[in-house]
């Protein structure tokens, strides 16, 4: 993937326009800098790959950008500095409506669970959206120590976005982050929430079947959705959690059903990654992204 800059509104050098956003909102005494290295390491993973974008790729039935050669551009990391949510929020947010305008759709590496705020932010030109949250936790926090755009409240946050109508959460499980008003509130403005035993259980169809034909759909993946097993280079591993083809089941079952307008991967944490296959992992989900939207043909993001 070579460096792409987006010039003027409208018109699309890309098709997909992917950008790493290393930091969000922080909260006080947590570090978020475990994530400074996220993207850079996973665009080195992918660089193994790089001489096999050509051949025939299983999972998404063909050459990996598609017959037509699906258009990928790559804008780098933003220059979000650790201690600054502010700024950080405004340089996501704006990258990403920049990229929507251009007609391409935003592919996001973050990041902490905070940087999906300002990405959905950024979509307004897409919505109505629905939201397709994979995670081990449903982010409905008003606040925590004092900060209302940190990790806990990514979904509250979406929640309150005018151009968001519906939220589908999945894979939630242990402790989930929330306490007993949270889920009612959840539950009060409409969020469906369905946890990793009842997918373990029941599968995916039921899932998709809340997604509305022909919505534009804004996928999120805390990779803390995946099992711990699968996924240990995450701030809270999980038992229980999804596994790989389940969670590229979902992002399958969505691209068939609807539009998938937009795609984010956060929680990625290289220095727990001891083997380099959890990045290996990583990287394969957004190929896998990408050759969904290649093999569906794409439409445009805005």
């Amino acid at each position: 993937m070579g460096t792409f800059a987006l010039d003027a509104p409208g018109e699309a050098p890309a098709d997909v326009v992917l950008f790493g956003a290393p930091h969000g909102t922080p909260y006080a005494g947590i570090d978020n800098e475990v994530y400074a290295a996220t993207a850079e390491v996973l665009r080195t993973t992918s660089n193994v790959d790089g001489d096999w974008s050509a051949h025939w790729n299983y999972d998404v039935g063909g050459p990996l950008f598609g017959h037509h050669g699906l258009r990928v551009g790559d804008l780098g990391d933003l220059p979000t500095q650790s201690h600054d949510g502010p700024g950080n929020r405004r340089l996501i947010d704006a990258a990403t409506r920049s990229i929507v305008a251009a007609g391409a759709v935003p592919l996001m590496i973050g990041g902490d669970d905070s940087v999906p705020i300002p990405f959905l932010t950024g979509l307004e030109a897409l919505g109505p959206l629905t939201i397709l949250q994979i995670d081990a936790h449903i982010d409905w926090r008003q606040e925590r120590r004092d900060e209302p755009f940190g990790f806990s409240s990514t979904m509250r946050r979406a929640s309150e976005l005018p151009h968001v109508e519906r939220i589908i959460q999945v894979g939630m499980r242990g402790f989930g982050s929330a306490r007993a008003e949270e889920i009612a509130i959840a539950a009060d403005w409409g969020a469906e929430i369905i946890t990793a035993r009842e997918v373990h259980h029941h599968g995916i169809e039921p899932i998709l079947a809340r997604i509305p034909a022909g919505a534009t759909v804004a996928v999120t993946v805390d990779m803390d959705a995946f099992d711990a097993s699968l996924m240990p280079a995450v701030m809270a591993p999980t038992p229980g959690g999804l596994d790989y083809t389940q969670v590229t089941d979902l992002i399958a079952g969505v691209a068939a059903r609807a539009r998938l307008g937009a795609f984010d991967l956060i929680e990625f944490v290289p220095g727990r990654d001891r083997d380099g296959t959890c990045a290996i992992t990583a990287v394969s989900l957004l190929q896998f992204v990408i050759g969904t939207l290649a093999a569906d043909g794409f439409s445009g993001g805005a």
